[in-house]
């Protein structure tokens, strides 16, 4: 036996890599190994020599088992150590770029125009998206008959067989917000109000669900001029560079006199520029509160007058960042806003605290 466990011990310390430790445990230990097959003589002896040799051949096997160990733990130091000189990693390199997150041209869109309103000390007002049929309609002097209280241009809530209370919808405008608004503060008043909208409508310049922001000023002595200016300081300061503007008689129910509003513009090789050349572009409606919406809101048109526009936040970011299709807003590959240049907000923002 002491030759064995000097023959193991000597090649289990010499042995290179695990796949020759391998073959040791095989040669010594395994089914055929040497000290097995020793072990398999201790049935022949005689109960005196069991005694003796039984108890050195665990002694040997044990002995064997823990060089085994203390070896592979030792090659397998040794092999990392190998590894981590060969495998190293500078940690004062810089970090690799990640790509960072972009913001939504809508989004954007809104932060700018609000920020633009706000300097001219418009502050923002907020309303429910589900709407009484009231407060989206009636209270804005939109008649009985009118096309958009029809089901094909408005979503209508459901209402369980028996209900016969007035209707809910989607609203179609942010208007409502405007009568909540005077309802709650009274005038006077100057606020915007940005938010979702739907309508029952999809093409390439219209979706279900878009963006609005409707503004609304009331005082005492303010005037169609007022409106005027308001909306060309804003269109300047959008585009920048200073756009005149077009006032074209029209009608709409919540105001009157009313008018839709065109921008100067110029079209070269299908594309408009805002600001320049001797064309025009309609942007918007607008007008004087009709009186019936102030008195909706609890407010007297004998003692208050102002004025009210409305236009699409979508409609104004196709028109500034050059983004040909709506529809490219809610169902494109996002790829698409790192072609139209929307990588961070790089501009002032009321929210971002620029």
């Amino acid at each position: 036996m002491d030759d064995l466990r000097e023959k193991y011990l000597k090649a289990i310390a010499d042995v290179a890599d695990e796949a020759g430790l391998e073959d040791l445990r095989v040669q010594a230990l395994g089914k055929k190994g040497e000290i097995s097959l020793q072990m398999r003589e201790l049935g022949k002896m005689t109960p005196e020599q069991r005694q003796v040799a039984g108890p050195a051949l665990n002694a040997l096997k044990n002995e064997v088992n823990s060089a085994l160990a203390a070896r592979k733990a030792a090659l397998g130091d040794a092999a990392l150590n190998e590894r981590l000189r060969g495998e190293w990693l500078d940690v004062t390199l810089p970090a690799r770029h990640r790509r960072q997150g972009t913001i939504h041209p809508v989004s954007q869109v809104t932060e700018e125009v609000t920020a633009i309103f706000a300097d001219m000390g418009f502050a923002v007002a907020e309303g429910p998206q589900i709407e009484t049929d009231w407060y989206n309609f009636d209270a804005l002097n939109i008649p009985g008959h009118h096309p958009a209280r029809a089901e094909m241009d408005t979503f209508y809530t459901h209402r369980k067989e028996g209900d016969n209370r007035p209707p809910h919808v989607l609203r179609t405008h942010t208007s409502p917000v405007q009568i909540r608004y005077m309802e709650q503060h009274g005038t006077p008043c100057r606020v915007i109000a940005p938010g979702r909208v739907y309508r029952a409508d999809y093409d390439q310049t219209h979706t279900p669900m878009f963006h609005q922001v409707e503004g609304l000023a009331i005082d005492k002595d303010i005037s169609m001029a007022n409106l005027k200016w308001v909306l060309e300081e804003f269109f300047s300061a959008y585009f920048g560079a200073k756009v005149r503007t077009r006032f074209r008689a029209s009608h709409f129910p919540f105001t009157e006199p009313s008018a839709e509003v065109d921008i100067q513009c110029s079209w070269e090789g299908g594309t408009v520029k805002v600001g320049e050349g001797d064309d025009w572009l309609e942007v918007l409606g607008s007008g004087m509160v009709h009186p019936h919406v102030l008195r909706s809101a609890g407010v007297d048109p004998d003692q208050w007058q102002g004025f009210a526009f409305g236009m699409g936040i979508d409609r104004i970011a196709m028109l500034k960042y050059g983004i040909p299709d709506l529809r490219a807003f809610f169902d494109s590959d996002l790829r698409w806003l790192r072609h139209y240049g929307f990588s961070a907000l790089d501009v002032p923002a009321v929210h971002s605290g620029v």
